[in-house]
């Protein structure tokens, strides 16, 4: 007698991997968001500074990141970078998931030279007033613009910032290329093993339309609840 049907254990180990695939995807959109914000409010301190030096190595970092493909990006750390690094620090990164490791990298890289747009944006949003107040009162330049600026020039980004958010977690997808086991990898991995592309990228799809919308709706609540007054 057969008490169980390898079809049914097939698809629970089908589902299995769809849903590691967004739980993958979901901790590389959470981890590169961690450093690409940072990474990007630095970039537009850097770009509304009043030392040229710095304006000019913002500018390069910029431009020399968003218009470069995040495809190759991607290759170039998961491939290249490794060589770069001395023996012992490349056996470290190649026994802790250098897939993931690599994608975080680049996506973070690559995104946060668009957040830092978007923040220079916001910067330029706040009044001169406000920074002159802030040094008036006793703080240096560095700490006006961490306790001052900053603060307003990221509630003003926040919507633009969250659309960079959905950029993100759509771009998630592309670290298929070099073996993350992220979603598209594990979809097309279900249509490779089962040939039932069909369930497999309708999860995929639903999965990324249902996420990329929960954010935008988040955008949409944070201007209903906190609308851009005119300086």
């Amino acid at each position: 007698m057969q008490f169980f049907d390898p079809a049914i254990l097939q698809s629970g180990q089908y589902h299995d991997w769809l849903v590691q695939g967004l739980v993958l995807s979901l901790q590389l959109t959470a981890a590169s968001f961690a450093f690409a914000l940072p990474f990007g409010a630095l970039v537009a301190v850097m770009r509304t500074s009043s030392f040229a030096l710095a304006r000019g190595a913002g500018a390069v970092i910029v431009e020399g990141i968003r218009n470069v493909p995040l495809l190759a990006h991607l290759l170039f750390w998961y491939f290249a970078f490794p060589e770069l690094l001395p023996e012992g620090a490349r056996e470290f990164l190649y026994a802790h998931n250098p897939e993931a490791v690599c994608a975080v990298i680049a996506l973070a890289l690559y995104s946060g030279v668009h957040m830092a747009e978007d923040i220079r944006s916001g910067i330029r949003a706040v009044p001169a007033t406000q920074l002159e107040a802030a040094r008036s009162l006793g703080l240096g330049r560095v700490a006006a613009v961490r306790l001052v600026l900053l603060p307003q020039a990221l509630r003003a980004s926040v919507p633009p910032l969250l659309s960079q958010t959905v950029n993100l977690w759509k771009d998630t997808s592309v670290a298929t290329v070099i073996g993350a086991a992220e979603m598209m990898y594990q979809a097309a991995r279900v249509e490779t093993s089962s040939f039932r592309s069909v369930e497999a990228f309708t999860f995929a799809t639903l999965a990324y339309l249902t996420v990329s919308l929960l954010i935008s709706l988040a955008a949409h609540l944070y201007q209903r609840r906190h609308p851009v007054r005119p300086a």
